[in-house]
């Protein structure tokens, strides 16, 4: 294996261990939520203490752009492996709330290093036609996502919820050792190999604001409903604690439903402009949304499985969007930027699914309430640009107005 190839695995690897690592305690939460445990028998309250870890896996990515001129790539994911992994270690031998809680904000903000680092390596690898690579690191992701719940309701139902969080702890330092043993591949030959296009300035700017708009309402809506997925199944479908294992496993499959959709719309992007791919799976999210809140038994499946589908797939087009519009030299920034500004929704994700559960006794309203704000996705849709440059960059030279003698 060369050495780019064993990179793209680490950056891959480290794409499952985020989305995982952050979904750890949702499900956990059903078996730590005793009479008589250390942290009491509600779900809300618990649940509540992962607010700081999205707070900090959303504000910490700002600062990765200005980090990786001045520590390098290979610094930067060390860090995130082996303090993710001493992270999650430490929540698994928390005795109190208030350690779990700063446990868990320790592991958000070692696992907001991977989004900005991790997408511009994989961005800068992939070439011209980014759609298929991206796609393919979003099924890992999403792939974390599937995982967490299964294996978690596993652990947790077999050793105890705190063996829940130390061995995906431990997965994640013996990765990170791995890393440090592995050679930083030099940039892609794609990289340099075709001068980026000179792209209208206000069509530049017409995209960042729909990448920034989608970051603020997307890291609501994903978080929140990977957040409350878990329980809503349970609700529907087992509504027993005992029948945990059940839980995990109908959310892996939910999940795995929009692992294989990410797939599927990075190939459909290297065909197509961003919009026509964009467009259609927006349309679907909030009537599929709203439509989830009332379903009771098993058509909560599909239903779930819908939704997770849109979700995942314009994640796929969100991270294309940067690479087709935005040069190399301020992708870095961009992405953390980006991921910043989706920390404003992904850190009411958990306060908001915790704070109406308490107050109704189920995950109904939280999901009405994600239906209304995928409203605005739809809006980013119609609003973003379809130009057919996107897919034969060298005709944006005509494109741009020649400049006044």
């Amino acid at each position: 294996m060369t050495p780019a190839a064993r990179q793209i695995v680490f950056i891959n690897t480290a794409h499952s261990i985020t989305h995982y690592s952050l979904l750890i305690l949702p499900t956990a939460v059903l078996a730590m939520a005793v009479p008589g445990g250390p942290f009491g028998a509600d779900y809300g309250p618990i649940l509540a203490l992962a607010t700081g870890m999205f707070v900090l896996y959303g504000l910490l990515s700002l600062p990765q752009g200005w980090l990786v001129q001045h520590y390098g790539r290979k610094a930067l994911m060390t860090a995130f492996f082996l303090g993710t992994g001493a992270s999650l270690a430490a929540a698994g031998l928390a005795r109190s709330p208030l350690m779990l809680a700063v446990a868990l904000a320790a592991a958000g903000g070692f696992t907001a290093i991977y989004h900005p680092i991790g997408t511009t390596m994989l961005v800068e690898a992939a070439g011209d036609r980014p759609g298929r690579s991206i796609g393919v690191n979003g099924v890992f992701g999403n792939l974390g996502v599937a995982l967490a719940p299964v294996i978690t309701a596993f652990l947790a139902n077999a050793l105890g919820w705190r063996a829940a969080f130390v061995a995906p702890g431990l997965f994640c330092a013996l990765a990170g050792l791995a890393w440090m043993r592995t050679p930083l591949a030099h940039a892609s030959a794609h990289v340099g190999a075709r001068p980026f296009p000179p792209i209208p300035r206000h069509l530049v700017r017409r995209a960042v604001l729909v990448l920034m708009l989608i970051a603020m309402s997307s890291g609501l809506v994903f978080n929140a409903y990977t957040i409350l997925l878990p329980k809503l199944l349970q609700e529907r479908l087992a509504g027993n604690a005992a029948l945990l294992p059940l839980v995990g496993a109908a959310a892996f499959l939910v999940t795995l439903c929009g692992a294989l959709t990410q797939f599927s719309v990075g190939r459909m992007i290297d065909r197509n402009t961003l919009k026509r791919v964009f467009l259609p799976v927006s349309l679907v999210l909030a009537p599929a949304m709203a439509a989830l809140s009332f379903a009771q038994g098993w058509l909560a499946l599909p239903l779930a499985g819908v939704v997770a589908a849109s979700i995942f797939g314009q994640v796929t087009v969100n991270e294309t969007m940067a690479a087709r519009y935005i040069s190399p030299a301020l992708r870095a920034r961009i992405y953390s930027v980006r991921f910043f500004v989706g920390f404003l929704g992904a850190a009411a994700a958990a306060p908001l699914v915790s704070i109406l559960h308490e107050r109704t006794g189920s995950v109904a309203t939280a999901t009405l309430v994600l239906a209304a704000f995928s409203v605005v996705t739809l809006g980013c849709a119609l609003f973003f640009p379809n130009r057919p440059e996107e897919l034969e960059p060298a005709l944006w030279a005509a494109a741009v107005p020649a400049p006044a003698e």
